[in-house]
């Protein structure tokens, strides 16, 4: 099934964090500058360009898909455009990238995930980002993400069981993960103790979501290139985008039952279907951990555990480094960043670097499938992606 796939044959990666002195022009040229030294190509070479960027007032820069253009002046002329789809943009922008090969309007495209956000306050992010949940009714428009999730958290713990435990666990283990990664936003190890307990070093955010169950206020950026079959047979190196798929859901939260997160289960589980694997075959995943809650939600999603038992992927050991099935082995959004429209492209970019054997921070030797989970909003815009190693 490979001979057709489209795939990734070059990856660039920024640091992830408060980046000062950088502003969003400077992290865009900088990883489209990296990723075609690390193609080995002319930008003359690339067909069309795409931007993930979710902004919502974040930075001046309401028009940046042309600031790709930037970095080269061979890309001059060449068709870019950005795509929002909440902190799923970078997956977005993959996709429309994907899509433009098979249509067989292009052969290489690029692609660019890139975020600014320090430059404003916590206040501001938190409006800014709220902007991504349903406007249209006063239940929901007032709340912020960490309320929401905290709310889901809640509900969880009236319909299963108290899942704080399982999610100060996944936070420790992230941290861990992120000491290795040199991009990570955060080297700093918690221990369980801590992450559990409500303390002056850890405050309620949304209760019952403590400061280590929260993702980072994040500045980054992250590039792919996309390559058509033949194209990439010529590249030295290709990994191959065996699926990806994308689900959305209603926004207003009162049309769903949010602990079921159906819109991840069934992008994940199509994923699998359409690269015809199962979980057994995947090497690692990297997934949308922007609560702790919500990589709890996804093990159940992905099938590591039956609903309310999400707790198992931990208590075996599954998602753990060097375990069945090693979860953001990266440190995740929890200590990796969050910089949103450079997510998904950086799970990508990421995913691409473990499976040519080249990993940034934890590896998994010999990896041939891994699984890619990124999400806009809460459970709305879902895209899983499974990528394979491919042999020389």
């Amino acid at each position: 099934m490979t001979h057709d796939s489209v795939s990734i044959v070059a990856a660039a990666h920024s640091p992830f964090g408060r980046l000062d002195g950088l502003n969003l022009e400077d992290l865009i040229v900088k990883v489209t500058r990296e990723v075609l030294a690390d193609a080995e190509i002319d930008a003359a070479q690339i067909d069309a360009l795409f931007l993930g960027h979710f902004n919502s007032g974040l930075v001046a820069d309401g028009f940046p898909a042309s600031l790709m253009l930037q970095a080269d002046p061979q890309l001059r002329f060449k068709p870019a455009t950005r795509c929002e789809n909440a902190c799923a943009s970078g997956s977005a922008a993959i996709q429309a990238g994907i899509n433009a090969i098979r249509s067989g309007a292009a052969e290489l495209v690029l692609v660019v995930g890139a975020e600014k956000m320090t430059g404003n306050s916590t206040v501001e992010v938190t409006r800014a980002l709220a902007g991504a949940g349903y406007q249209n009714a006063m239940q929901e428009a007032g709340l912020s993400f960490a309320q929401l999730f905290g709310q889901v958290a809640q509900q969880y713990a009236e319909r299963y069981h108290s899942p704080l435990a399982s999610m100060a666990a996944i936070a420790v283990k992230n941290h861990a993960n992120a000491m290795a990664n040199p991009l990570a936003q955060m080297h700093r190890v918690m221990d369980f103790e801590h992450c559990n307990n409500v303390s002056q070093g850890n405050p309620l955010i949304a209760p019952p979501l403590r400061l280590t169950d929260c993702s980072l206020i994040s500045d980054g950026a992250a590039a792919i290139i996309l390559a058509s079959p033949q194209r990439a047979r010529s590249m030295r190196r290709q990994v191959a985008i065996r699926a990806m798929t994308q689900v959305n859901d209603f926004l207003p939260l009162s049309r769903r039952d949010v602990l079921a997160f159906e819109g991840p289960q069934r992008a994940i589980q199509g994923a699998l279907r359409e690269a015809g694997v199962t979980l057994g075959d995947l090497s690692f995943a990297e997934v949308h951990d922007c609560f702790t809650i919500a990589e709890l939600l996804i093990y159940e999603a992905m099938g590591l555990a039956p609903r309310g038992e999400g707790h198992r992927a931990l208590d075996e050991g599954i998602v753990r480094q060097g375990g069945r099935l090693p979860v953001n082995l990266s440190g995740g959004l929890k200590a990796k960043g969050h910089p949103v429209g450079a997510t998904g492209v950086s799970m990508h970019a990421l995913g691409f670097a473990q499976l040519v054997g080249e990993p940034i921070g934890l590896g998994v030797p010999g990896a041939e499938f891994g699984l890619l989970f990124n999400m806009g909003g809460m459970a709305v815009a879902n895209y899983a992606s499974v990528l394979q190693a491919v042999k020389a």
